[in-house]
């Protein structure tokens, strides 16, 4: 168990414009690691991860150099290291998403590893270009809270991603969506995904729904949902899903998302946190997994290392 304190209070309507100002700058670094890196299926390559100070691209490379870039929501700046030794910081109070995209960039340039990007957002109804948009606040207590959630969620998730031995996404955070998310995949093709989302192209969902997935996630509150919450939900939707018993008792399916929602409230408030929301991943990858009939025997495992590797010298118990 984990004290309450750890999943800190989060609410949209205090934060909601420092918010917008990190799913933008999120926007930004994520489309320098897609510019430096190779295409993985699902647009795997794109996405951001946690890190125990903010959100990291990972290593990539570039120009025969490898580097990597930071959002460190701790101390407030935004890094780039490069192997060698090159290294550059901005300080992220102050910043606005015109004069974040232009120190990156040119920072990039200065170390050797520049790269080109798309100059405008993507899965936004607002697409001004970076270079143009004057916005730029930024809570650094709101955004360490941010920080905090994500690492309980991340956490949480990655106990549940263990449970699975089929294709499984890491725990990541799409920039485009700004929303932390993990996959699990029957193994079987689904049928093309009609397409249709807004602002975002057909044939990005087309791939990234190309095979029968449950997917669950965290959500910060923004995109009009308005309050921070956890999602389940499968593609193709089986029959009956909408309507499958999910816990905790405040879960409930949006009809109009098509997906199981929580409010990160319950969560955090509850006593054992963990277990409520391990109880909602569960329960919702359930709800998809048993109505579309996937071979969970197959596809399923104990929490822990197999038997063979539970001796002390692999595991300290």
């Amino acid at each position: 168990m984990t004290r309450a304190s750890d999943w800190p209070a989060l609410p949209y309507d205090e934060w909601a414009e420092t918010c917008t100002t990190l799913h933008l700058w999120a926007q930004i670094v994520g489309k320098v690691r897609m510019a430096a890196g190779p295409w993985i299926n699902h647009s795997w390559q794109a996405t951001l991860y946690p890190t125990a100070r903010g959100l990291t691209t990972s290593t990539l490379a570039a120009r025969g150099r490898v580097f990597e870039v930071d959002l460190d929501l701790l101390d407030h700046h935004l890094r780039v290291a490069a192997a060698g030794g090159g290294r550059w910081e901005l300080p992220l109070p102050g910043q606005t998403v015109a004069s974040f995209h232009g120190e990156l960039l040119s920072a990039l340039e200065r170390l050797g590893v520049g790269v080109r990007i798309h100059g405008a957002p993507n899965e936004l109804p607002e697409a001004t270009p970076f270079a143009e948009d004057g916005r730029g606040a930024y809570d650094p207590d709101a955004a360490g809270r941010f920080h905090r959630a994500v690492l309980q969620s991340e956490r949480v998730m990655r106990r549940f991603r263990s449970r699975f031995l089929g294709k499984s996404s890491p725990v990541h955070l799409f920039w485009g969506s700004f929303d932390l998310a993990v996959t699990r995949f029957s193994g079987r093709l689904a049928p093309p995904h009609p397409g249709g989302i807004p602002h975002l192209p057909d044939e990005v969902t087309r791939e990234a729904y190309s095979h029968e997935v449950s997917s669950a996630g965290w959500w910060p509150g923004h995109g009009g949902l308005g309050y921070p919450a956890y999602y389940g939900y499968a593609y193709p939707e089986p029959e009956g899903f909408g309507e499958s018993p999910v816990a905790p008792a405040d879960a409930f399916y949006s009809a109009d998302l098509g997906e199981f929602l929580l409010p990160y409230d319950a969560v955090r408030t509850a006593a054992d946190p963990d277990a409520v929301l391990l109880a909602f991943l569960q329960s919702t990858y359930e709800a998809a997994a048993d109505r579309a009939g996937w071979d969970r025997q197959a596809l399923e495992r104990e929490e822990g290392p197999p038997p063979g590797l539970r001796s002390p010298a692999f595991h300290q118990p």
